[in-house]
């Protein structure tokens, strides 16, 4: 007899460890794909627009209570409810999984490489208190490192040269101690708009912060802050989709194919 057999029979404790791992890992796996349906469910069928049933032991999990934020706030995932948002999309065509032909602005329409999360109306807070992210003009005990080119006052270019006004306040991220956006100031619109410090490139040289995403005409259309001095996570996702989707949709030639 096999000196590692425990058990009658060929059941040793080579089958046992199998047997668990196997056991193991099928249990992973369901709760993995019921942990990944607390949101964004239910689904729909991309022809019909009918929700489809999910639920039981392999499908949705139960809902949990989140508590977000400083304030703890209490949200119960998922919670049955589906998302009301018109989306300004048609698909082209109605074979399941076709993409999204978004109507009007393609930078503002949310989908694509436009799309963003419906986030809170509130901005990101330090542990302590008081909002992460914000100009300089209110951190006053932060300033730019000696050595570093300041943007202040630079020229903001946009993909096709055109100029779009000029850095009228650098915000920082008080936590991380980064920049994280550059307040511009466009010569077309009074209000001020943020650009994303990882869309800019800043030209120490020239004297000039350019920008490849979008064009200069188009710093007008950026989503505007509620508050000049603060910015919400919210509006950071809006943001950051306007830029991201100009990447496709600034001009005709870049929906075109590269070849």
């Amino acid at each position: 007899m096999p000196h590692n057999t425990i058990f009658a029979g060929t059941f040793d404790i080579t089958s046992l460890i199998f047997g668990s791992f196997v056991l193991f890992f099928v249990g992973l796996l369901i709760y993995l794909r019921r942990e990944d349906r607390r949101e964004g469910y239910p689904l729909e069928d991309d022809v019909t627009g009918r929700p489809e049933v999910l639920g039981g032991l392999f499908f949705t999990a139960q809902p949990k209570a989140f508590l977000l934020g400083p304030d703890k706030a209490t949200v119960f995932k998922p919670n049955g409810q589906r998302d009301s948002r018109d989306i300004a999309a048609d698909a082209t065509s109605r074979a399941p999984g076709s993409p999204l032909k978004p109507r009007g602005d393609g930078m503002t329409a949310g989908v694509g490489p436009g799309a963003y999360a419906q986030r809170a109306r509130t901005p990101e807070m330090m542990s302590h208190g008081g909002p992460k992210i914000v100009p300089l003009r209110v951190a006053t005990d932060f300033s730019i490192a000696k050595g570093d080119p300041d943007p202040r006052g630079m020229s903001v270019v946009g993909a096709d040269g055109v100029v779009a006004g000029l850095v009228s306040d650098v915000w920082i991220d008080k936590a991380e101690v980064m920049i994280r956006y550059l307040e511009v100031k466009p010569s077309a619109i009074a209000q001020s708009v943020l650009l994303p410090m990882t869309m800019a490139v800043v030209n120490k040289g020239r004297g000039v912060v350019k920008v490849e995403a979008i064009l200069g005409s188009q710093f007008s259309g950026v989503p505007k802050l509620s508050n000049p001095n603060q910015v919400t996570v919210d509006e950071e996702e809006r943001v950051a989709a306007y830029y991201g989707g100009g990447f496709l949709y600034a001009t005709p030639a870049r929906l075109e194919p590269l070849i």
